[in-house]
């Protein structure tokens, strides 16, 4: 998910406590790991300041965003706590690992995914089923605070709660249709990537089949209509372009799969799950003036 969203699902944990009766130190110490927590497993940007070898796309959404470190997470969090406000308390611990979690989880559900095995498995899981910017989910946070709003003799617990059990819902059912429709094109493609699109319910489907790959649009109630054809170079040899942009050889590792382009001035790679507007802003080539 983007920044913003996390952000959201940072406050909406924060909303959703039961907070009547909670000193002042342990409110700030819920907020503060509702917050962080929901944000610090993008801490991986930062290694763009040190990356010379192309491995940003590794790095991004990588060891941080795996499952296996949210405890790690979670008790470094309880740790910022006790040393500002001196609290002590489970549930600032029981706060991180939720916050973590949700983090971790809520981006595999869209076409970047992550590295949530690491460091076992280097194999990026990512379902395409949520669009990285989901209007849906802002609007139902949206409608939370604004229901929270008009609606003061409900605790506002209980309604930030409720919004948690309609994102839950919408998440649920978007990833149902999305693996039906997956389920329905597998025989028709050696390979396949869902990408869900900002209208809800709406999906790409990504197949590749020898040297083309195939773009269509889809529902769950209606059959895909093919929106573009794109040719893939299946047999080119791309050792130079391995030798020469080291970011390529990531995004092969890093994708699902890639198109091949081998013309008279390129040779390089894209992913076509983010292919808008006749091109795909993960593309890594050479010109072949320096073949």
């Amino acid at each position: 998910m983007d920044t913003v969203t996390h952000t959201l699902f940072g406050i909406l944990l924060y909303k959703a406590i039961n907070k009547e009766e909670m000193s002042k130190e342990l409110k700030h110490s819920f907020l503060l790991t509702s917050l962080v927590g929901s944000q610090i497993p993008d801490i991986d940007v930062i290694s763009q300041l040190w990356d010379t070898a192309g491995q940003y796309l590794m790095w991004h959404r990588g060891i941080t965003h795996s499952i296996f470190l949210v405890p790690g997470w979670a008790l470094l969090l309880s740790i910022v706590c006790f040393l500002i406000w001196r609290t002590k308390d489970r549930r600032i611990f029981y706060l991180g690992l939720l916050a973590v979690f949700i983090h971790d989880t809520s981006d595999i559900f869209n076409a970047w995914g992550t590295g949530y095995f690491e460091p076992f498995s280097q194999a990026r899981l990512t379902f395409g089923t949520i669009p990285i910017i989901d209007l849906t989910i802002w609007a139902i946070i949206l409608g939370a605070f604004i229901f929270n709003r008009v609606r003061k003799h409900v605790p506002s617990h209980k309604v930030f709660k409720a919004a948690w059990c309609l994102i839950a819902a919408h998440i649920l059912i978007q990833s149902v249709q999305g693996y039906a429709i997956y389920q329905s094109v597998d025989d028709r493609y050696e390979q396949v990537a869902l990408a869900a699109e900002f209208v809800p319910w709406n999906y790409q489907v990504i197949g590749k089949r020898g040297n083309v790959v195939e773009i269509s649009k889809a529902t769950v109630w209606s059959e895909p209509v093919l929106i573009r054809t794109l040719p893939t170079a299946t047999n080119a040899n791309l050792d130079d372009l391995f030798a020469q942009n080291p970011a390529a050889k990531t995004l092969q590792q890093w994708s699902p799969f890639v198109v091949v382009v081998d013309d008279e001035k390129q040779l390089g790679i894209y992913d076509p799950r983010f292919f808008r507007n006749g091109q795909s802003f993960l593309f890594e080539f050479i010109d072949k003036g320096n073949h």
